[in-house]
């Protein structure tokens, strides 16, 4: 691939210079003051991004005291001195007309969005007032903590102190969880967020569901750009043609829900054919024999009316991996809540990079390297009577993180004990879990809902309090110590002042502890004197974490024949192509093809993912980047839309199987996507007053995502099984 191509690859990058031009004219036009005092000229201050969790090092230019831009920290090994158009765009979270400016208290029925205006103290003593009552009446578990991100990190503290184990993120169940315990399952180890992806290195990479360049995770889109350069053979597996389609010499168009029967197969030819890494599976794998008897059904000819993927391309592109092998790198993918069977096919994901002998190895899977920064030394916290409400009697046996959709249920049925207390952290739950019309229920159970946001979010709708968080360039958040290819230390820290009475987490959840009595468990004054607690026991500089944003530590050995020790924490000490901690729990102990469930005629099978633009339901009211995207589009097959007179442009409203209709949104009629499905953007339909510039743009994946399949293994809720027609509307 040559740079002209690379150069093509990156072109979205170019659009940084959209959204500068964009953020300029949004931003003359937008009268918020800014409260740090001026200076004179343009100043430079290192943080890192907050508009998706991938926590890239930027630095921000302050122009007389005001706001300008953000760009990538080239001394940061995440972003590199890029940013993606999200991180560019963040200048638009500062001056978001419609921000939470105050604390807020319900005054009305949940959900009618009607406030009273409080101070922090007033706000502070209703929230403790109510955590009081309910640990009287239920004890401390009854108050769960549902947080996303690194800046929930002080509110676990204060709710651990409290009394609950019960905190979770939908990163979990919603999102990566079966990935997570698929690789757990076989290597004895997850795959990390970052993750543990050496996509730069790789001669053969495979992407099946992940849409890189569109899910815009800025050192895996730089990697991705940096084999392409090299060369490297893609092959990529999508209902849809996507921007990683389009750099692919492969590309599969697989019958939507029938992946772990490709997988399968793919096996079947690498053992069959004898192509797999003989001595790494021979050294490092435990049950091969069981293994290779129990794929032996799963031919290429069987997979061809399950998948739609001809035999012979099967074939080709199992020995195209097998030719690169072991750099060769089958991505495990991140939002992998599909059809319910997600943590077995996760598993053959890893099984078949074992195979390949991809984990440990330069191309595959790296082992990441983290600083050596103490935590700071806090008094224990209480111990749990009731333990964790989410999983009673380990119905989900692997589920090693809390499951968000457990705490709601307990909610809901108050089994195994009452829920009474919700605090949602920087996580729009209505958009977060399947089906709003349970999380709706369970809120109706509360006794208190507080939401701390930057928005006035859908979540925030139905909440008791609102408190609104300052935006990430304006405060600290704790240090991020990450787990990656060569070890750092970050730090955020805030460029210029909230414009109202915005707080940053870090100081509610301090403010709210002492409320609670609970003081004892913040011995620090302020979160810099944290930071230099924590900082000078590793032996680092606050003074030059400040100017420089990132400090890296010496490099370290990431592969196994750099002299990364060849570990592997399963059962049996070695990689497991038969699971005996499967089997003997009940399950499949190598993953087992179920055919997924049809729609009804006239039906669509609904997907959903990200846009390089936005990050989930957080970002629609940011003028920057709404001015690049503004609504989402439903894609259909050019021929789908021919049959019901549709072309692209014109609206629609989908409906699902259960009669959930959506709000108008604009036909792509496509050949870039199979006639048996229908793609949106994850986020948009947005349905809460404040957010006055968001509201009505586009439909909302969420709404129509009434029904889910509950992974048996770990938890995870799959929504990939809703179905959606058409009702056609002139524009």
């Amino acid at each position: 691939m040559n740079s002209l191509s690379r150069r093509r690859f990156l072109k979205i990058s170019g659009a940084t210079i959209g959204v500068a031009a964009a953020g300029s004219a949004v931003l003359k036009g937008t009268q918020l003051l800014n409260r740090k005092k001026p200076s004179a000229g343009v100043e430079t201050i290192p943080t890192f991004c907050d508009i998706c969790f991938w926590k890239c090092g930027a630095i921000a230019y302050v122009n007389d005291g005001k706001l300008w831009k953000v760009e990538g920290n080239p001394d940061d090994p995440l972003s590199n001195g890029r940013l993606c158009p999200r991180g560019t765009g963040g200048v638009g979270a500062h001056y978001d007309p419609d921000r939470l400016k105050a604390p807020l208290i319900r005054k009305s029925v949940r959900g009618k969005e009607e406030w009273v205006e409080v101070t922090w103290d007033e706000a502070f003593t209703y929230i403790a007032e109510k955590m009081q009552k309910i640990k009287a009446n239920y004890g401390p578990e009854a108050v769960a903590l549902f947080s996303h991100g690194i800046g929930g990190n002080f509110f676990k503290h204060t709710l651990k102190a409290f009394g609950t184990p019960n905190i979770a993120a939908p990163s979990f169940a919603q999102c990566r969880g079966p990935r997570d315990v698929g690789f757990r399952l076989t290597f004895g180890e997850d795959v990390s967020s970052p993750e543990r992806t050496d996509i730069k290195n790789a001669k053969c990479l495979v992407l099946i569901g992940s849409h890189l360049g569109e899910n815009m995770h800025n050192t895996q889109v730089q990697e991705f750009a940096e084999a392409i350069e090299n060369g490297a053979s893609i092959i990529v597996v999508d209902p849809r043609f996507s921007v990683a389609a389009s750099k692919a010499k492969h590309y599969l168009p697989i019958k939507p829900g029938t992946d772990l029967a490709l997988l399968l197969a793919w096996m079947n030819v690498i053992v069959n054919e004898k192509l797999y890494d003989f001595e790494y599976v021979q050294k490092y794998g435990f049950g091969f024999e069981q293994f290779a008897a129990s794929i032996q059904q799963y031919t290429p000819e069987w997979a061809y009316p399950e998948t739609g993927i001809e035999p012979e391309l099967i074939r080709e592109t199992a020995r195209e991996m097998a030719r690169f092998k072991p750099a060769t790198l089958v991505h495990p993918g991140r939002h992998v809540t599909w059809y319910g069977d997600d943590a077995q096919r996760s598993r053959a994901v890893a099984m078949l990079n074992a195979l390949l002998g991809s984990w440990g190895r330069k191309g595959g899977f790296y082992t990441p390297v983290s600083m050596d920064v103490p935590s700071y030394p806090y008094p224990d916290y209480p111990k749990s009577a009731k333990g964790k409400v989410d999983n009673p009697d380990h119905k989900y046996p692997f589920a090693h993180e809390t499951i968000t959709t457990g705490i709601r249920e307990a909610t809901i049925t108050g089994k195994p004990y009452p829920v009474k207390g919700w605090f949602v952290y920087a996580t729009n739950l209505l958009h977060a879990l399947p089906n709003e019309e349970e999380t709706i229920k369970a809120i109706q159970n509360l006794d208190l809902l507080v939401v701390i946001d930057v928005i006035p979010s859908e979540i925030a709708g139905w909440a008791d309090v609102v408190l609104p968080e300052s935006v990430y360039l304006e405060r600290h958040d704790d240090l991020n110590v990450e787990w990656f290819r060569e070890p750092f230390v970050a730090l955020r820290q805030p460029v210029v002042d909230s414009p109202h009475d915005q707080k940053p987490n870090w100081w509610m959840a301090k403010k709210l502890a002492e409320k609670l009595d609970l003081g004892h468990y913040y011995p620090w004054n302020d979160i810099e004197e944290y930071f230099e607690h924590r900082l000078k026991a590793a032996g680092l500089s606050y003074s030059e974490l400040k100017k420089k944003g990132t400090i890296r530590g010496a490099k370290q050995p990431i592969y196994f024949d750099e002299g990364v020790p060849a570990e592997f924490p399963t059962p049996s000490g070695k990689i497991e192509f038969y699971s005996l901690q499967l089997q003997q729990a009940g399950f499949d102990p190598v993953p087992k093809y179920n055919r997924p469930a049809a729609g009804p005629p006239g039906y669509l099978r609904l997907l959903y993912g990200r846009a390089p633009v936005h990050s989930f339901s957080r970002t629609q009211s940011n003028r920057v980047l709404m001015d690049m995207m503004n609504e989402n589009e439903v894609w259909i097959n050019t021929n789908i839309a021919a049959r019901f007179g549709l072309k692209s442009g014109d609206y629609v409203r989908l409906k699902n199987k259960d009669g959930v209709v959506s709000n108008r949104i604009k036909v792509k009629a496509t050949e870039r996507i199979r006639p048996d499905c229908a793609y949106m953007v994850h986020g948009f339909g947005h349905n809460a007053k404040g957010l006055t510039f968001a509201y009505g743009k586009g439909a909302s994946d969420a709404q129509l995502l009434t029904r889910y399949i509950t992974d048996p293994l770990m938890g995870g809720t799959a929504s990939n099984m809703n179905f959606a027609t058409m009702e056609s509307e002139v524009a």
